[in-house]
C-alpha cells in the first residue's frame, strides 16, 4: 500500500463520516432540540455547514493531489472522485448562495417563516446523497483493489 493509496482511503473514510454525521444526524436533530427556533437553528446550520464545507474542500483537494501523484487507479476510482468533487462544488458554488439568501430572509423576518422547506435545500439533500454515494464507492474500490 502505498502512501497516496492509504491518505486517499483514510480521507475518503473521514469525508463519508463527517458528512453523514453532520448532514443527516446533527441538523435534522437540531431543530428537535428544546429551545431551538427556526431562526436559532438556521444560523448555527450556517456555521456547522461553512465549517463542515471548508474541511471537505481540503479533503477534496487532498485527494485530487493525491490521485494525480499516484497511479495505478481504477476507472471506477477516478469517476467517484470525480462525482464527489463535482457533488462538493456544486453545493457551494451553485446551491449553498439560493440556501443564503433563504437563510438571510428568515432570520430578517423570524415571525414569517415559511412553513414549506426551499426547492435548494432539497436538491442540497440531493447532492449530499449523491455525494454519499460517491464517496461510499470511491472508499469501497480502494479496499477492493
Amino acid at each position: 500500500m502505498t502512501a497516496t493509496f492509504a491518505l486517499v482511503l483514510a480521507l475518503t473514510f473521514i469525508w463519508l463520516g463527517m458528512v453523514a454525521a453532520i448532514s443527516f444526524i446533527e441538523a435534522p436533530l437540531k431543530f428537535q432540540a428544546p429551545g431551538v427556533t427556526i431562526p436559532l437553528g438556521l444560523g448555527i446550520g450556517r456555521l456547522i455547514f461553512r465549517a463542515l464545507n471548508a474541511v471537505e474542500a481540503v479533503w477534496a483537494v487532498a485527494i485530487v493531489v493525491a490521485v494525480i501523484v499516484g497511479d495505478g487507479w481504477s476507472g471506477t476510482t477516478l469517476a467517484a472522485v470525480g462525482v464527489a468533487v463535482a457533488a462538493l462544488v456544486i453545493q457551494v458554488v451553485g446551491i449553498r448562495p439560493a440556501l443564503s439568501r433563504r437563510a438571510d430572509a428568515v432570520l430578517a423576518a423570524p415571525d414569517e417563516v415559511p412553513s414549506e422547506r426551499s426547492h435548494a435545500h432539497l436538491w442540497y439533500v440531493g447532492f449530499e446523497l449523491i455525494k454519499i454515494a460517491a464517496l461510499i464507492t470511491l472508499g469501497t474500490s480502494l479496499v477492493l483493489a
